[in-house]
């Protein structure tokens, strides 16, 4: 999909769009978000990845995969929300991009906002969250968790796209509440000056061979994450 003119007017606002996940790379294969909300299609991809995951536990696919995804698509409605051009959170109006390997990378919103995004976040996330949770054999709650994670971090990485974290972020916790259950709080906290998410989801990652335990990870006791937290600030 090329992206539509208010999906180009959102990028012309921000800084590293690439990055962000709102320009896809030419290499990159695209499809309908539609297809997020299908249970089938999801098993199939998490059997796709499953080799390059060293892993055949379907919950840790279907988790690192909506690690992954969810970050991507909720990209481009919340975009369109720091920089007051709205864009479609509807799954009908986006598109996914994935590298090799069904690796997210991008998202393009077809058009224009509703005037509700919470209404359509929810609806977008009740699908989505359906269907990964059934592919993978697990509850859908975990996986709400990694929502708000992924709402938190998207506003924090456009905050400082724009330069401005602190009026980005502040729209987390109103949109979530919008949004509401089982959506939990997005939180952040202040280290050294430098705002990062307060998780409330484990990835997972750290459950594929090899995988890292992350640095914010809430599995992590928090004298141990704060001072990793601490070193991270310190570096920027």
């Amino acid at each position: 999909m090329t992206a539509p003119e208010g999906q180009v007017a959102v990028v012309a606002r921000l800084a590293d769009a690439g990055g962000l996940g709102l320009r896809a790379p030419a290499s990159a294969a695209s499809f309908p978000a539609v297809r997020l909300a299908d249970p089938t299609w999801t098993a199939e991809v998490l059997a796709l990845r499953a080799p390059g995951q060293r892993t055949g536990d379907r919950r840790v696919l279907a988790t690192v995969w909506w690690y992954s995804v969810s970050s991507v698509l909720l990209t481009p409605p919340l975009a369109g929300l720091v920089t007051g051009v709205p864009l479609s959170a509807r799954l009908p109006d986006l598109e996914v991009s994935v590298l090799r390997g069904a690796s997210p990378v991008a998202a393009v919103a077809a058009g224009p906002g509703s005037g509700d995004l919470a209404a359509d976040l929810r609806q977008t996330l009740a699908a989505v969250v359906a269907a990964v949770a059934e592919a993978g054999g697990m509850r859908e709650r975990p996986l709400w968790a990694i929502a708000t994670d992924a709402l938190a971090n998207r506003l924090l990485a456009l905050g400082r796209a724009v330069r401005d974290v602190p009026a980005a972020t502040a729209l987390a916790a109103p949109l979530a509440a919008a949004v509401g259950p089982p959506l939990p709080m997005p939180r952040y906290e202040e280290v050294r000056g430098v705002r990062f998410v307060r998780r409330a989801s484990c990835c997972l990652l750290c459950r594929v061979p090899g995988g890292p335990v992350c640095i914010s990870c809430p599995r992590r006791p928090p004298a141990e994450r704060l001072r990793l937290l601490e070193t991270v600030a310190s570096r920027g």
